[in-house]
């Protein structure tokens, strides 16, 4: 997939934006469910080249749990927005929230509105975020 390989490529700190952006995507509804967890390790598998070991990941979710315990998620979003730089990877990792979050094929409120908390911060239009859930989750289940 051009995406990957494009990411792939990428600095640390993007990538690790990105990872953040899926972690907060998968424990939105409070429940990492077992579909979720595998979509979310199979997006940092594929993103990282299987660069970043179990080891490494569990490390880095820890990080990400106590910046987003001390500066809440709000403030981790805009950091992480800053990080990513371009819409382009802005787009990327709300479409691959999108599908963390429509995985376990349910889609709750709370993670509907982590997603339009996400587009908000990336500066994406509410609807063009909307547009995004419904082709994301509509490709999912076919």
């Amino acid at each position: 997939m051009t995406r990957d390989s494009e990411i792939s490529s990428f600095d640390e700190p993007k990538l690790e934006a990105l990872i953040e952006t899926m972690f907060h995507a998968a424990t939105a509804d409070g429940d990492f469910s077992e579909p979720e967890r595998l979509e979310f390790i199979k997006n940092v598998t594929s993103l990282t080249d299987k660069r970043l070991d179990d080891k490494t990941l569990d490390a880095l979710v820890k990080v990400i749990s106590a910046q987003t315990g001390s500066q809440g998620r709000e403030e981790r979003l805009r950091t992480v927005s800053e990080t990513l730089g371009s819409d382009r990877l802005r787009l990327i990792a709300l479409e691959l929230s999108i599908r963390i979050v429509a995985a376990d094929g349910i889609v709750r409120t709370t993670e509907r509105e982590l997603l339009f908390e996400v587009a908000t911060a990336f500066g994406i239009d509410n609807d063009k975020a909307a547009d995004l859930v419904a082709a994301t989750t509509s490709s999912m289940t076919q």
